[in-house]
């Protein structure tokens, strides 16, 4: 078995499986009921706050509520906005981007709660700053320690996980694809760049994002819009396939061989949550930094954070995508081990019935029949001879392969010769594998930006904003990991923490995309279920700080 084929195994137990996406909705839900949606009856209220220029001179703190939404926004506004959304799509297909809008709907509350929580349980540190989250609710609130430890514990992890490691891994991928950067320059770069900001502590952090975000936000909505003006006819379309699979799963279309109603809910909340980390916990900590004594205030000002990321910004990239028709089409390009399998017979995406077949077994059936091929191929000049076998790569049938072997020089040359298969992967590591397929994630968003009047400029607007979106949610990351080192050894604890943090973020640029956000999917379970556990059990003290607040602010 393979690592990534270990890691798969571990997500369908915990992110992936069918229980994670029901509990994340329910608690979700749950509050949205119980405190009477505080997401629709004080989202007005919510921007008011945010955009209050008035500061409580006598309120510890170092931020301002923008500041610290920024912060958090930061956080969110990644990859999961690019690159998670094309994964979504291309394993759920356009069902998975309705999910992804549930998620964020009832993810709002689920924030607002975890954020009001989260500040009134803040501490000051030996060095005078502030710190909260939920590691402080679980341990001042609830007086339980051993929670608060494993909360803080899998954040800290999580930061690395899914807060800096697929961030720089796709900002390295399309800054490769689009500029012919090579990886390990642009994460020697970044690196640099992320030490500067992250030692200068939250101040600098808070001043940096509140900058960069509105600049990356609004590039990125421009470049979206271009592409959804340009092909409008699509526009109602695939409005109507988002919301007319979501119940059903997606069908077959071109290269795209379709997805169960499974595969659209799971990997569409998965993807949300990703996305907004609403129930994670990780946002609290950044609001936690706000100069305010009114909790609830700052968690009215976080239930902003799901619309803006998820609700507006996710959705864009969804309808670029399917606007667009990118995401049913084949693209040439180099095939990544975890997304490469050789199988037994002879198969078209043409053929009704074959198409059948690869849907099972592609979407993990019981009544699936397709076996991983085992024993040897053979290639000449680059091209497999091999009969009743075939290709898939990124869940597609693979069309035009070219085998290719790295020489000692660092090229690479056709490939002949027999090829060992075992369990539909390729034995010798230094194969290197090209056609055309589907593609997924950053990639597949970045050919939809070029299909506007924008044309090949669509993809520079990708890089810059993809590069803008994981720099950011990676500098935000960094201080989630360091608040939570500094809760669970002391402020001592800091300068190695960024020490392994930034090592982790430079290996990352390099290394496997698919594995990588593998890893992301399991650390953010361990941290979203103490944190929801905990929102749960003060459900009774979260209400009471509400209807105070809100009897507060009643003209």
């Amino acid at each position: 078995m393979s690592l990534n084929d270990f890691l798969i195994s571990i997500d369908s137990l915990l992110g992936s499986a069918p229980w994670f996406p029901f509990v994340l909705l329910g608690v979700g839900l749950f509050f949205s009921i119980y405190l009477a949606f505080p997401q629709i009856r004080l989202f007005k209220h919510a921007w008011a706050v945010l955009f209050d220029p008035k500061k409580d001179s006598k309120a510890k703190g170092e931020t301002s509520h923008f500041q610290a939404m920024s912060m958090a926004l930061s956080g969110t506004i990644g990859t999961g906005n690019i690159g998670g959304v094309g994964l979504a799509i291309y394993l759920g297909g356009p069902a998975a981007i309705f999910w992804m809008m549930v998620t964020a709907f009832v993810g709002m509350t689920t924030k607002f709660v975890e954020v009001s929580l989260s500040h009134k349980y803040r501490v000051t540190v030996e060095d005078g700053t502030v710190s909260g989250g939920p590691m402080y609710v679980m341990d001042n609130g609830l007086n339980w320690k051993p929670l608060a430890i494993l909360f803080a514990a899998t954040i800290a992890i999580t930061s690395m996980g899914s807060g800096s490691m697929p961030q720089v891994n796709n900002m390295a991928q399309v800054l490769r694809e689009t500029f012919n950067i090579n990886e390990m320059v642009t994460g020697g770069v970044a690196t640099t760049l992320l030490a500067f900001v992250i030692i200068g502590g939250v101040t600098r952090i808070a001043s940096f994002t509140s900058k960069v975000v509105p600049i990356m936000a609004m590039l990125y909505l421009v470049g979206g819009f271009a592409v959804i003006l340009t092909n409008y006819e699509n526009i109602i379309p695939s409005f109507m396939t988002i919301f007319a699979d979501a119940f059903t799963g997606s069908a077959a279309v071109g290269g795209f061989l379709g997805a169960t109603f499974a595969f659209a809910f799971n990997r569409g909340v998965n993807r949300g949550l990703f996305s907004n980390e609403a129930g994670q916990g990780a946002a609290a900590i950044a609001h936690a930094s706000a100069v305010t004594d009114e909790p609830v205030s700052e968690g009215v000002v976080a239930l902003l954070e799901p619309f803006i990321d998820t609700i507006m910004i996710c959705t864009l990239t969804g309808l670029v995508i399917l606007s667009s028709g990118v995401w049913t089409e084949k693209h040439e390009n180099i095939f990544q081990q975890s997304d490469f399998a050789i199988i037994e017979g002879t198969y078209s995406d043409t053929n009704s019935q074959d198409k059948e077949e690869l849907f099972k077994y592609l979407n993990f059936l019981e009544s699936a029949t397709i076996e991983e091929y085992n024993g040897e191929i053979e290639i000449v000049d680059g091209k497999m001879v091999t009969d009743d076998v075939t290709i898939l790569n990124a869940r597609s049938v693979a069309e035009d392969v070219i085998f290719y072997e790295d020489t000692l020089t660092g090229e690479s040359e056709l490939y002949s010769g027999p090829l060992s298969i075992t369990n539909g992967d390729i034995d010798n590591g230094d194969i290197v594998v090209t056609g055309k397929s589907l593609v997924h994630s950053a990639a597949l968003t970045s050919i939809a930006f070029t299909k506007s009047f924008l044309g090949e400029g669509g993809k520079y607007i990708v890089a810059i904003a993809l590069t803008l979106f994981a720099f950011s949610t990676a500098v935000s990351w960094s201080y989630y990991g360091n608040r939570c080192v500094v809760y669970l050894f002391g402020i001592k604890a800091v300068t190695p923490f960024r020490a392994v943090f930034l090592t982790g973020f430079f290996l990352a640029s390099f290394a496997d995309t698919t594995i990588i956000w593998t890893v992301a999917a399991i650390t953010v379970v361990f941290s979203t279920l103490p944190n929801l556990l905990c929102m749960i059990v003060m459900r009774k003290e979260i209400k009471n700080m509400v209807n105070d607040y809100v009897e507060k602010i009643r003209p």
